[in-house]
């Protein structure tokens, strides 16, 4: 073909007649024009087929909204911020650039420009085994942790509890203004009644959250409200905050995206407002581990019936002291055997040494019960305050 459209062309620059061409090669004289003009002596290759693909795509992101995908990302990830695509699509809403790309379009954009490293330093296990809680279906596990104090404009000082259903990622956002007894039971309550009630929920050793170092005994608010629903409250290791790894990774991003963008000066708003980054969470967020939904169309997807309470106002402090249930505490033994219960300490038995054990106090049985993965090794008498 190319050697056709070579022998015609120098026929026709040699003076034969176009027509006269056309006909001895069965082709149009509008295909021998063609190649006419596209003779170039100068190319050797001037007579080979040209790509047909477009020079630009209409479907291409603008070049400037590349840059500023570009830009966002190195910003956050220089500033010690969540970077990935959502955050990114997230700032480029809140600096209503038009038109928005799409999570897929960021993503492409980003390998383009290679700004896919992740973070190094990150932590490294030990290799002892942790006792796990289930998270297959929603509100199997709920994670809570207390964020403060935070101030907002002026000298407004408060807290927010948070809790993060660890199989969907649903969140729970309640501002208090103190962390009083009944300001976290509220609290607590409050965001039972938006998510359900959970059959576990995991605490760090947070005073407000267990009660008392003078009597750890006495069982606080939380521990009698857990009781009284039948939820499985369960204490982490002390200084050890990564293993209430969702939550905390919730509050970096509610700190970011929240704390560091939205500007409040009363508790009304902080409440709105908080109510409002809740929704925009649990509707927007996509999660790689839910094949990319949100959380609340995992929770629509899983069929999954929740609990909630049946009273509207949540129990006023003092609760009753609960007659039976348990409640948990996971705890590292270190060399020394010792085991720590809210400042009071137990000897351990030395199989115990440098592993995590499950403390379980029984309040029907008034009796402390140490287990080393699933076999129990060790009973305490603990006489309920």
């Amino acid at each position: 073909m190319s050697k056709q459209r070579a022998s015609a062309v120098q026929r026709y620059l040699a003076g034969e007649d176009a027509e006269i061409i056309c006909a001895s090669l069965g082709k149009t004289t509008r295909w021998l024009y063609k190649w006419v003009t596209r003779h170039t002596p100068d190319d050797p290759t001037w007579f080979e087929d040209r790509s047909r693909r477009p020079l630009s795509s209409p479907y291409r992101t603008p070049a400037e909204i590349e840059k500023i995908v570009e830009m966002v990302r190195l910003n956050l990830y220089n500033k010690g911020h969540f970077c990935g695509n959502q955050v990114i699509q997230w700032e480029l809403m809140d600096m209503e650039i038009q038109p928005l790309p799409s999570l897929s379009t960021i993503g492409r954009i980003l390998r383009r420009r290679e700004l896919t490293h992740r973070r190094t330093g990150r932590y490294t296990p030990k290799g002892k085994k942790y006792p796990a809680l289930p998270a297959l279906l929603p509100n199997q596990t709920h994670q809570a942790d207390l964020v403060g104090p935070c101030y907002l404009t002026g000298p407004v000082r408060f807290y927010s509890l948070h809790v993060v259903d660890t199989a969907i990622n649903r969140c729970g956002i309640e501002p208090i203004p103190s962390k009083a007894a009944q300001s976290v039971l509220d609290a607590v309550y409050a965001l039972w009644k938006r998510m359900g009630i959970p059959e576990n929920l995991q605490v760090d050793n947070e005073l407000a959250f267990y009660g008392s170092p003078t009597h750890p005994r006495g069982m606080g608010p939380l521990i009698r409200l857990c009781l009284h629903y039948g939820v499985k409250l369960w204490f982490i290791p002390p200084s050890e905050p990564w293993r209430n790894g969702v939550v905390e990774k919730f509050n970096d991003h509610y700190k970011q995206r929240f704390l560091g963008k939205v500007a409040m000066s009363s508790m009304s708003q902080l409440q709105q407002e908080s109510l409002a980054f809740e929704d925009r969470h649990n509707s927007t967020y996509r999660y790689s581990k839910l094949k990319g939904n949100t959380p609340l169309k995992a929770l629509a997807g899983m069929e999954k019936k929740l609990v909630f309470p049946s009273k509207s106002h949540a129990p006023r402090h003092p609760l009753d002291k609960p007659e039976e249930g348990c409640y948990h505490l996971v705890r590292f033994i270190r060399s020394d055997c010792r085991l720590n219960i809210f400042g009071e300490m137990f000897s351990a038995p030395p199989e115990t040494q440098y592993e995590y054990v499950v403390a379980t106090v029984d309040v029907k049985e008034q009796k402390l019960k140490l287990f080393l993965d699933t076999i129990q090794v060790e009973e305490y008498k603990y006489q309920m305050r």
